[in-house]
């Protein structure tokens, strides 16, 4: 696809069901879908959304009145409006980077073997992006509370993406973008991890971790600045450090896969008795983490465990923290399924 033909293309967005359980499907069979089983071949249907909600009428007899239009705006556009050629924006929440590509199939339904998601287009994937290369507005956007939907307020945000480009940081957001519960959760946790990757680089990070350690009751001493070592932080729960156990800590502020490597340095660094801990923001390598479990003495806490422990001892850090990332407690309404 080139630069000509991105510009002018329709960006649709979809989800890959409540838990992401159709994530196979779209990642692995090169595919994406949807549910609503019941409702057979959407192609045997008439090409007016008038139809479609009749149908859904008829299936489904003890829904709101709202959800039927809803419904079936969402089915007709998966059939008769997206085209191929057009993008796709896909959130995974399995590994949470953001895929984008390009629909090269027309409307394909599968009455068997469909594992609940009968209704189905090719895809080509073109790239992926962790989700903190976002703003918010756009990450907000592909949250949206419908399984299929059409990207308008950020299109270009994704659009220069795929291009190789980078837009301005956006400063405001849509607020007719709608959004359920876990998403606010989803936008939350990305909201910590680019703020600590972008006002927190290097030995920023390691004094935020030690931090966040001081406040889980250990005692803490800070490398110095410099060449990286391979230990930022040693840990300990006694005041001299002499007590065991003692703990060694490196800390990745790049939201890159952090390799088998950077593993083995650190577990090249720990004497008898001691625990190693590295700290990423981003997410480790496969071969990482098998050199990792046959290591009881070593952990490794990726971004979305490192925000799991921020989130846990918030109320406990010093303004400082508290001012870089300010959060406010909430209840929102829990979300119902909406993908039958």
């Amino acid at each position: 696809m080139c630069a000509k033909e991105i510009k002018s293309v329709t960006v649709w967005g979809i989800h890959a069901g409540q838990i992401g359980d159709a994530d196979p499907i779209f990642l692995k069979k090169n595919q994406v879908a949807l549910g609503w089983v019941e409702m057979g071949d959407l192609g045997l249907l008439k090409p007016n959304r008038e139809d479609f909600k009749e149908q859904l009428q008829k299936i489904y007899t003890d829904r709101k009145p709202g959800y039927y239009p809803m419904a079936a705006g969402q089915l007709f556009r998966f059939v008769y409006e997206m085209k191929e050629g057009d993008l796709i924006i896909y959130p995974s929440k399995i590994d949470r980077h953001v895929y984008i590509g390009e629909i090269t199939s027309p409307y394909q339904y599968l009455d068997k073997n469909s594992d609940g998601y009968p209704h189905r287009r090719s895809v080509k994937w073109l790239k992926n992006f962790p989700r903190i290369k976002f703003s918010q507005g756009s990450l907000y956007e592909i949250g949206s509370a419908m399984s299929f939907f059409q990207v308008k307020s950020y299109a270009e945000e994704f659009i220069a993406a795929l291009a190789g480009h980078e837009l301005p940081p956006q400063t405001t957001i849509d607020e007719t973008i709608v959004y359920v519960a876990e998403d606010i959760e989803q936008n939350t946790r990305d909201f910590i991890i680019k703020t600590l990757s972008q006002e927190l680089k290097g030995h920023a990070l390691a004094e935020f971790v030690a931090h966040l350690l001081g406040t889980m009751g250990y005692q803490t001493r800070v490398s110095p600045p410099g060449p990286d070592s391979g230990v930022d932080i040693i840990a300990h729960k006694d005041e001299l450090g002499f007590v065991p156990p003692i703990i060694k800590v490196q800390v990745k502020s790049t939201d890159s896969s952090v390799g088998d490597p950077v593993v083995s340095q650190l577990i090249g660094k720990l004497e008898q008795g001691e625990y190693g801990m590295l700290v990423a923001l981003g997410n480790f390598t496969n071969q990482a983490l098998n050199t990792a479990r046959n290591k009881s003495n070593l952990r490794l806490i990726d971004g979305q465990e490192l925000v799991s422990l921020i989130l846990q001892h918030y109320d406990q850090f010093d303004s400082k923290y508290k001012g870089m990332m300010p959060l406010k407690r909430i209840y929102v309404p829990e979300p119902l399924e909406e993908n039958e």
